[in-house]
């Protein structure tokens, strides 16, 4: 039986992650688009995968979330470039249960948990210090307590649809292998590179 991509993404990444050379095997490409088709794309990080899909974390008000509000679709990239792999993900995006959020938060640093609750994610900020300010008034109001996860910040997980895992070959003969999920399970085409 063929292996399912899942299991082959799971066998690159877990190669990612132990090689001495990759800095962050987690970071990822986020592809989104707007109501117009404009695209944009921005390094995120993947902070859990299972069978259901791939899942990073944002502030629901940026413009990836406002992407996502109205194009429930989105493209990630992988690049491992030191094993000289390359996976592109295609699928339908779904916003993480708040459970599934409220986990992933508690593991966040304290100071990146206070600073979900500043940020004013990709608007203009005046200077540096509106920043580090409005972080020491978040830690007053906290305390030495818990800091619970802002309601404008949360998780989505692509649920993949399509694919591509990109192997470099010598003299520029790479092997491509395309999946795309069918009713009855993944679809495997080989490309040319």
């Amino acid at each position: 039986m063929a292996i399912e991509p899942v299991q082959l993404f799971e066998t690159w990444y877990g190669e990612a992650l132990r090689h001495p050379d990759i800095k962050d095997a987690s970071a990822m490409a986020l592809a989104t688009a707007d109501p117009s088709g404009r695209p944009s794309v921005r390094m995120v990080l993947l902070k859990g995968h299972d069978d259901r899909g791939l899942v990073f974390f944002t502030n629901l008000q940026s413009p990836k979330a406002r992407d996502l509000a109205r194009n429930a679709r989105a493209a990630l990239c992988f690049h491992w470039a030191p094993l000289r792999r390359q996976l592109r993900v295609e699928g339908k995006v779904t916003p993480v249960e708040d459970v599934e959020a409220d986990a992933y938060f508690e593991t966040r640093p304290r100071l990146s948990q206070l600073g979900a609750w500043v940020s004013k994610q990709s608007m203009p900020m005046g200077n540096r210090m509106a920043l580090v300010a409005g972080v020491a008034l978040q830690a007053a109001k906290c305390g030495a307590g818990k800091v619970s996860r802002p309601p404008h910040w949360s998780g989505y997980r692509v649920e993949p649809d399509r694919m591509e895992f990109w192997q470099e070959g010598a003299y520029r003969q790479h092997e491509r292998v395309l999946y795309v999920k069918a009713e009855n399970g993944w679809l495997e085409t080989l490309l040319y590179p």
